[in-house]
Order: structure tokens, then sequence, then C-alpha cells
């Protein structure tokens, strides 16, 4: 069975936005997106998703990646 990688944190450093600032557009807060960006959740809401690529610009497969075994 493969594993779903959160790539959370390569995609801040390509926009250069801290986990703070974020956290601010988002309205999540800093633990909860720092255990995303440490890839230590088991579940995402599709509206934290949403949040998180707009404020980052980006496509949800920017940010989640699947890893076959």
């Amino acid at each position: 069975m493969g594993q779903i990688i959160l790539r959370l944190d390569r995609v801040m450093a390509d926009r250069k936005i801290s986990l703070n600032e974020l956290s601010e557009k988002v309205g999540v807060s800093n633990v909860n997106l720092s255990k995303m960006k440490n890839g230590k959740i088991s579940a995402i809401r599709f509206s934290t998703l949403e949040a998180i690529c707009e404020a980052l610009d980006c496509q949800p497969g920017d940010i989640l990646e699947y890893k076959a075994n």
C-alpha cells in the first residue's frame, strides 16, 4: 500500500511564506499548520486544502503526492 506525502513545506519555501503568515491567511492555527507541514496528520478537510491552495496560489497536487511502495 502506498502513502500520501505532504509537500506543504516545499510549496511554502517556493512562495517564501512563513508559517505565521499562512496561518493568518488560511485561518488555521500555527500548531495545526505545523503538523501539516511536518506530515504529522492523517486527514485534511477540503475546505482547509482549498484555503491553503488559494493562499499559496497552487493546486492540491502541488501539496499532496502519492508514493507507491
